[in-house]
């Protein structure tokens, strides 16, 4: 092994800020055309007819889709390579994107939600694989968690820039929520394109790292996956019989089904509790509790690296977003209700940015591909009951209240689920395995 002539922590910030910033803008437009639709439905839904409980199917087909192609989709870009993979979801959901602006009914709406979760299957697992490829473990964390961000930055942008749309673009006979569906479908096209040139797949091919700096990089990435492999000795396709893989994604599900079904109803609770906000001002105020989700994530992540403790990290967010749904079901007040969103918000992405970790403790390379492929779209189950839980629940009571309750006891789940994650299941998975 070459002899170590630089910095650690002076390489991986460079590695970071080449890599880690161009993929969280990526994750921005996959965020803005994934949840645009909460948006979309303060006209939409008047202009289709779209009940409570319809809107929260169509919220959610999309994450059915999204179950069935992720395995696939991650086993593809881990032969092929992240640039050419990625590349082709970028294109292919932005069409899909720029097409549901011209529907002309629920059913087009359904079928356009289920083709776009299957052209943006994979994408987060692919990334989340993609750091595993330039971080060894002690830099994942903060990596991982200023990737996501992305996800907060998209919420903080979808809102102001969709309800502008809405609100000022009518152009050629077409009225604002299709404009905004087609004008936010065309930066994923365009950055498809854009990644088959300047993404590079494996620090081996970087070429912005010295000789010495890349052989340092791959010699510790392929000792701390010789490392894991020889612990873990999971196969690829092993995983799907792996205790912990399904431990995590159940995880996942319950904190992916309580954020997506607050988040895809947002917009229309804070206009239940403000009838005089325009569509442009509720885009604004929901920056709020996103803004606030973004410093509890990388402030937490960054807690993590440095102490190297992951589960509670993980728990404590979640169990405070517990308490957050709780309280959002107490007031009628506007401000007091987004306060409590902010609460519930960081609460969910700090649990998101250290989340990512858990997987790496358990898996090697070789299992890594399949594995965060399962917990990801297995969890992403509860991107489609979560929203629809609310809408059902809305029709059922006439409150939104209902759905929150629901929300909450997820979040509880979460909390209990996490917990229960040993502190070193490495060596119980090898125990588990060898026996």
């Amino acid at each position: 092994m070459a002899t170590r002539t630089f910095d650690e922590n002076k390489l991986m910030s460079k590695v970071k800020w080449k890599i880690v910033p161009y993929i969280m803008f990526l994750y921005v437009i996959a965020m803005v055309d994934r949840v645009n639709i909460g948006f979309a439905a303060l006209q939409m839904n008047k202009d289709l007819g779209i009940s409570a409980t319809a809107f929260g199917l169509l919220a959610g087909i999309f994450f059915i889709a999204y179950f069935f192609f992720e395995v696939p989709s991650n086993v593809i870009m881990h032969k092929v390579g992240a640039r050419i993979w990625v590349a082709r979801i970028l294109i292919t959901w932005g069409i899909v994107t720029i097409a549901t602006g011209f529907v002309q009914s629920i059913t087009h709406i359904g079928i356009m939600r289920f083709l776009l979760g299957a052209a943006e299957a994979g994408f987060h697992p692919c990334m989340i694989l993609y750091l595993t490829f330039w971080f060894p473990a002690k830099h994942l964390a903060k990596a991982v968690s200023l990737y996501i961000c992305g996800m907060a930055i998209a919420n903080i942008i979808v809102g102001p820039v969709s309800a502008w749309i809405m609100d000022n673009v009518a152009w050629y006979g077409l009225v604002g929520w299709r404009w905004m569906f087609i004008l936010e479908g065309i930066p994923a096209v365009i950055m498809g394109i854009v990644t088959l040139f300047v993404m590079t797949d494996r620090p081996e091919q970087a070429k912005f790292l010295t000789p010495e700096e890349k052989n340092w990089l791959v010699a510790e990435l392929k000792k701390e996956h010789e490392i894991k492999a020889a612990k873990l000795k999971t196969s690829k396709w092993a995983v799907f019989g792996n205790f912990r893989v399904w431990h995590i994604s159940w995880v996942h599900i319950c904190m992916v089904l309580a954020m997506y079904g607050l988040g895809m109803w947002m917009p229309q609770i804070l206009r239940e509790l403000s009838k005089l906000l325009t569509n442009t001002q509720i885009g604004l105020v929901s920056t709020l509790p996103y803004i606030c989700g973004v410093i509890a994530m990388v402030s937490i992540a960054k807690h993590s690296d440095k102490t190297g403790e992951r589960r509670w990290h993980v728990a404590l967010p979640i169990f405070v977003s517990f308490f957050g749904l709780l309280a959002l079901t107490m007031t009628s007040n506007l401000w007091l209700a987004v306060f409590f969103l902010c609460i519930t918000m960081a609460g969910f992405y700090g649990f998101i940015g250290t989340f990512w970790t858990l997987p790496h403790m358990i898996l090697s390379e070789g299992s890594a591909a399949v594995g965060i492929a399962i917990i990801s779209s297995v969890g992403n189950l509860g991107g489609f009951f979560g929203p629809y839980f609310v809408g059902f629940l809305k029709d059922f009571t006439g409150s939104t209240n209902a759905g929150m309750y629901v929300l909450a006891s997820f979040a509880l789940l979460c909390t209990v689920a996490v917990l229960a994650f040993p502190k070193n299941p490495a060596a119980q998975t090898t125990k588990s395995v060898s026996s």
